[in-house]
């Protein structure tokens, strides 16, 4: 009678992937929560309200006015006088980009129409002004020119 006292060390045939899975899972909803609450970061103003604002989906170049007065493109600030040369540089990356005005609500009406006013002299003809609509989440409301 013979009797083998011999441990197989053998490797696992098979690879658990559940503590994996749970890993991924929780990292995948991570991002989901914390991607709702990234607007655009950084320039904060108090955009007014639209009851039949819509999201906008196409190419896009920021134009925010600040209630003191600051102009900024994307997230550069400038002023009146570089205003034209810095839409010109962004605008390189795409051909017909629109431009989302982001006024904040206390500002005259004369600046924003300052503004569009030299975004058009830069050649500009697509604007979208932005707009928090019911549950307050930024969108753009298309505002066509209507001049012949």
């Amino acid at each position: 009678m013979s009797f083998n006292f011999r441990s197989r060390n053998q490797p696992l045939a098979t690879f658990s992937v559940s503590s994996l899975t749970d890993i991924v899972m929780l990292l995948l909803i991570f991002f989901m929560l914390t991607s709702a609450f990234v607007m655009q970061p950084g320039i904060q103003v108090k955009l007014p309200t639209a009851q039949t604002a819509e999201p906008t989906g196409q190419s896009t170049i920021t134009l925010t006015v600040r209630d003191n007065g600051t102009w900024f493109v994307n997230s550069t600030a400038v002023t009146r006088e570089t205003l034209i040369p810095e839409l010109m540089k962004v605008r390189q990356a795409d051909a017909e980009p629109a431009i989302v005005l982001r006024a904040d609500r206390t500002i005259p009406l004369s600046t924003a129409v300052e503004v569009i006013d030299l975004a058009k002299s830069a050649g500009f003809t697509r604007f979208l002004i932005a707009t928090e609509g019911g549950a307050a989440q930024p969108t753009t409301t298309a505002q066509p020119d209507r001049r012949p």
